[in-house]
């Protein structure tokens, strides 16, 4: 641990880009699951499975507090699942947070939906009661096949029954989808059956990404040898198609990670329109849609 700063890290740390200023508060280390294909975050041996050591993580709290008290607003808790935790563990640290932190508004996770298999609408009331009030689920796709395919291990079903409890519990929740994950082959269906998802759960925020591979394919590919990427025309139709088909009340949209070629942002289904004419512009007239540079693109 840095004898200056109290949080002992494992590199590479991630946060969603939403979390730029919050405290990283790793409670555990790497993914449970870590078998998604087309992931290359939480890679062993340096980051595999393990829960961070409960008087490690509070005693870490209270060096935050002693040095950060009046300044940190938000945490994150990492790595890729924090709620694999039990509910104990967890409100222990929530506890802790709300004790040597107290000026902190916002407690935020990762959540795989198998992590609220075993965790009940009741337990997520009281987790959003001592502070943790949004997750974001990486659901990838809606598409049981190109599920399968990518061994996400989830379903449409799976994923929608863990995003109606956190609805349920008054927990925000941050969807996340990989524009590109379907292959050629499987673009439409990918496209609808997301849309499906997002359309039957409702969630408060939703966000696309391009799916990219800068350590490879060779992994992604041995449980999908058909796939091969999308190219431009064919990214933004897919992403048309998405757009097309939600029916949303309200839900702001962001599509402007580092992956993505063309920045939307917006909230649906107001700007639905709007929106779908940005990706005609992109797919019509390319030179005139702003798309960014692959230079900018580093993953």
């Amino acid at each position: 641990m840095d004898p200056i700063f109290p949080i002992r890290y494992i590199n590479p740390v991630f946060r969603p880009p939403s979390e730029a200023e919050s405290l990283i508060l790793p409670v555990t280390n790497g993914c449970s699951w870590n078998k998604c294909t087309y992931c290359e975050m939480y890679t062993e041996p340096q980051k595999k499975f393990a829960v961070r050591d409960e008087d490690e993580t509070l005693a870490a709290l209270r060096g935050c507090g002693a040095q950060l008290a009046d300044h940190v607003q938000r945490v994150f808790l990492g790595d890729g699942d924090a709620l694999a935790l039990s509910t104990r563990r967890l409100m222990t640290i929530l506890q802790a947070i709300q004790t040597h932190l107290p000026r902190v508004r916002r407690i935020s996770s990762y959540c795989l939906p198998r992590n609220l298999r075993h965790k009940t609408v009741s337990e997520l009331q009281e987790l959003r009661e001592a502070g943790l009030t949004l997750a974001y689920v990486g659901a990838e796709s809606g598409d049981d096949e190109v599920l399968a395919r990518v061994s996400k291990g989830e379903t449409l079903e799976s994923t929608r029954e863990a995003l109606d409890k956190l609805a349920a519990a008054g927990i925000t929740r941050s969807v996340m989808l990989l524009n590109g994950l379907g292959g050629g082959v499987l673009s439409r269906q990918h496209a609808a059956n997301s849309a499906r998802l997002i359309n039957l759960t409702q969630p408060e925020f939703l966000a696309t990404l391009v799916v990219s591979f800068p350590q490879g394919e060779a992994r992604f590919r041995q449980g999908f040898p058909e796939w091969e990427p999308l190219e431009l025309p064919a990214l933004f139709a897919e992403m048309a198609q998405f757009l097309q088909a939600l029916e949303l009340k309200r839900t702001v949209f962001r599509s402007d990670h580092a992956s993505n070629w063309l920045v939307l942002k917006g909230v649906l289904g107001a700007e639905k329109e709007r929106l779908l004419a940005q990706i005609t512009q992109a797919m019509q007239h390319p030179e005139m849609a702003k798309l960014r540079p692959s230079w900018q693109r580093g993953l």
